[in-house]
């Protein structure tokens, strides 16, 4: 699993990423009530708003770390938005994305990750 700086993570399967919010992020929204997954067949590119995720405290675009098609988004989260708070970093996942490249450049290993969480 690789993260974001902007707190999302990335998990690759061959050409596959599954993408979500990390544990640090679903925390910080508090209780989610309502999330917007990306349709299949969306393109998207590393960088850009990709799904949005709202809690009671706020609302945040979800940016994909990743560039490539998505395949699949994550149905589950339209009727259980909760999911996202109770296991951000398996069930809750966002979307799943058929990358063109599975290259890690500027993501970081949960040990850089928990280093760049200790400098906020």
């Amino acid at each position: 699993m690789h993260f974001s700086k902007d707190h999302e993570w990335v998990r690759f399967d061959g050409d596959v990423a599954t993408v979500g919010i990390s544990r640090h992020a679903a925390d910080a929204l508090g209780d989610v009530v309502f999330v917007e997954t990306p349709d299949a067949g969306k393109t998207v590119s590393k960088g850009d708003s990709f799904a949005v995720v709202e809690s009671v405290k706020a609302a945040s675009d979800v940016y994909a770390p990743v560039s490539g098609e998505v395949i699949e988004g994550n149905a589950v989260l339209a009727s259980a938005p909760e999911t996202v708070n109770a296991d951000p970093e398996g069930e809750g996942w966002f979307a799943k994305i058929k990358v063109s490249d599975t290259s890690t450049d500027g993501l970081m290993d949960r040990a850089a990750y928990d280093a760049f969480l200790a400098t906020l």
